[in-house]
């Protein structure tokens, strides 16, 4: 818009007061020009469009309020009450303002901004009117004046700082809401946002910031998606000059520019329209460490329990699963942690996600194949429908792996999803078929030459598939079903262990009855024998012997220590009887 010649007050230039209201003038104290001030706000309250005569009587008046005399007050009660006046002024004179003047319109609106943190504090006296300042400003957009002033952005950057400062949690809906109409017809209604009236708004999406004043994140993140369709292109064009051109000086934020994406893509996906296409720039890098920060976001993005990006961009989607091979270890690894959520939140996704876990159930590195291992089993726990034949055929082949660690995750792992699906049959008769194999591929295991891999096995045997927890009545049955269900060679494994337990009881017993006899040389060679028989049947056979040795030592000086080691490797030890034996051993 044009702006209209100075206007002209009406008669000599003499400023016209409302009837029973005296010249304000610095003559006067501040009581008064306070006084006289809210007989001036009434009159212009009761005013409207229409009132032409009033309007050009009171014109002189308007031009007064803007005189440096109110804009500069020191006092706070005057300074609301001349910028309540200009709000109505800007109403009644609209569209044109009785100021033409560029520099006098820039004083003004940064003038009403200040009042506007008086917006602060909701059991002030002068509360409501603030409120009242603020719902008039909205409802005429009287800011869009400044959209013909060179430095607009000046007082627009102001505006916004101060509301998304005041803003708190005793505001009602109307605050926000007359708030949210301010700023978003400033946005939706000029020619572009400026990166420095964008940072504004994005700063409170910053973690540090969102928690300092969750009102003033609810507000930017509503003001985002209403005005989505005009400020995507701005937010498209910072994240084009950041991730892309390396332009990080474009903005003080730029260091925050993954965690923007993230709440961005959270309050609408479609602000990062324009932005996804850079992400799958950024998936290439030769820099790994950057690599590792795209893939930890857009982990985020596609395993959000709701999120629809992998189907809406599946470019991106095939991208970003290329990253499972990526020569980067912590990129692989960060992948394979990302499935575990994918599996979940998305079991559609399961099938692209299934080729590239069975490489990565292969990788070089240990941490990555164990990952893989927790990945699936959590999967299965959650839903055992989350988890096709082939995840779980991963998890079996690495009860193998070269690597203690691997075959110990992948066989409690198997081991808790039998007793959840097989023993407890928490998904039903189709669910305990499915993973009916189990129980025999663990018994299997015994067969192994580590004797870290048979104690496992008896360890589930005793917790998971037979547990020792259960009634006795129970435990029979259980233990009747599994005997019966095994195949040929799990029923094998199965009286070996029981062979090997009772052997490894029966070497106890022995070392209990040379205690009982009288100290001599060869009673010692006897134990020894006895000592290094039972060293190799605990893991790190050379460690064993030493504790072996020192634990014989105690048992000879500790004969209550004797008698509950004999009751524990009792055929007819019960439970409960074992219970109070390993509290005596701890003590």
């Amino acid at each position: 818009m044009e702006f209209p010649q100075q206007q002209k007050p009406a008669g000599d230039g003499k400023i016209v007061y409302p009837p029973g209201v005296k010249e304000i003038t610095d003559k006067i104290s501040n009581d008064e020009v306070v006084k006289r001030l809210k007989m001036v706000v009434k009159t212009y309250m009761d005013m409207d469009q229409d009132s032409e005569e009033e309007k050009q009587q009171y014109l002189g008046l308007a031009l007064h309020l803007a005189s440096e005399f109110f804009l500069r007050n020191p006092n706070k009660d005057v300074r609301l009450l001349v910028a309540c006046c200009l709000a109505d002024i800007f109403r009644i004179y609209a569209p044109e303002a009785p100021y033409t003047s560029h520099d006098k319109l820039k004083d003004i609106f940064l003038f009403i901004t200040r009042q506007l943190k008086g917006l602060e504090d909701t059991k002030s006296p002068q509360f409501n009117r603030y409120f009242y300042l603020l719902e008039n400003l909205a409802w005429v957009k009287s800011y869009n004046i400044c959209f013909e002033l060179e430095d607009c952005n000046e007082i627009f950057i102001q505006l916004f700082k101060t509301l998304f400062s005041v803003i708190n949690n005793s505001h009602n809906q109307k605050v926000q809401m007359h708030m949210m109409d301010l700023m978003s017809s400033i946005i939706m209604e000029g020619d572009g946002v400026t990166q420095e009236l964008l940072d504004t708004i994005l700063i409170n999406l910053i973690p540090a910031h969102k928690n300092l004043n969750k009102q003033a994140y609810d507000l930017a993140k509503t003001l985002l998606k209403r005005t989505v369709q005009t400020i995507e292109t701005c937010i498209a064009n910072f994240f084009n000059q950041v991730l892309v051109m390396g332009k990080s000086s474009v903005s003080d934020l730029s260091e925050h520019v993954f965690d923007l994406i993230q709440e961005l893509f959270a309050i609408d996906p479609m602000l990062l329209t324009s932005v996804m296409p850079q992400l799958e720039f950024k998936l290439k890098s030769n820099d790994g460490e950057e690599r590792l920060a795209v893939v930890r976001l857009l982990a985020k993005l596609f395993g959000a329990k709701d999120s629809e990006l992998a189907s809406q961009n599946r470019p991106l989607w095939q991208c970003f699963l290329g990253r499972f091979n990526d020569i980067h270890v912590p990129v692989r690894l960060e992948c394979v942690k990302f499935a575990s959520h994918c599996l979940m939140n998305h079991p559609d996704l399961a099938r692209d996600l299934t080729e590239y876990l069975k490489v990565r159930s292969h990788d070089p590195e240990e941490a990555i194949r164990h990952d893989v291992i927790v990945t699936i089993i959590n999967a299965g726990k959650k839903d055992l429908n989350l988890v096709n034949d082939q995840l779980l055929g991963f998890v079996r082949e690495r009860t193998l792996d070269k690597r203690w660690r691997v075959r110990k995750e992948a066989m409690m792992g198997l081991a808790q999803l039998y007793k959840k699906y097989c023993l407890h049959h928490e998904a039903g008769k189709e669910s305990a078929v499915k993973i009916s194999w189990i129980k025999d591929k663990l018994l299997h295991i015994y067969y192994q030459n580590s004797i870290d891999d048979k104690l496992l096995v008896e360890k589930i045997f005793a917790q998971y598939m037979v547990p020792h927890s259960l009634d006795t009545e129970e435990k029979m049955k259980c233990l009747y079903y599994l005997y019966a269900c095994l195949d040929t060679n799990a029923v094998k494994a199965l009286n070996e262990m029981w062979k090997c337990q009772n052997m490894l009881r029966g070497l106890v017993k022995e070392l209990l009855d040379l205690h009982k006899l009288p100290v001599s040389e060869a009673n010692n060679n006897a134990m020894f024998g006895k000592l290094m028989n039972i060293a190799k049947n605990l893991p790190d056979a050379g460690k064993a012997q030493d504790f072996m040795k020192k634990f014989n030592q105690v048992l000879g000086e500790d004969e209550k220590l004797r008698v509950q080691l004999e009751m524990l490797i009792s055929p007819t030890c019960s439970c409960k009887q074992a219970e109070i034996c390993v509290v005596y051993f701890t003590i």
